[in-house]
């Protein structure tokens, strides 16, 4: 790194997004990534599609149980 830089030509906020929309990354353990994985393979679909699949059954499920209760 260089000990100075010359902000004198920068634009304050040019890469700022009030809207951006920040995703962080859900890493697996690696049995259960070697499972979804070949699941996914298996129905031909994209891991993370099959993952947030499969999250939003059991937010399904919690959410229906909880009503019961």
């Amino acid at each position: 790194m260089r000990e100075q830089y010359d902000f004198s030509q920068a634009e304050r906020g040019e890469f700022y997004h009030p809207d951006a929309v920040f995703s962080f990354p859900v890493y697996l353990e690696p049995d259960v990534d070697d499972f979804m994985s070949r699941l996914a393979d298996e129905k031909g679909l994209d891991l993370q599609r099959l993952v947030n699949d499969w999250l939003r059954v059991n937010i399904q499920l919690l959410q229906s149980v909880q009503q019961r209760g």
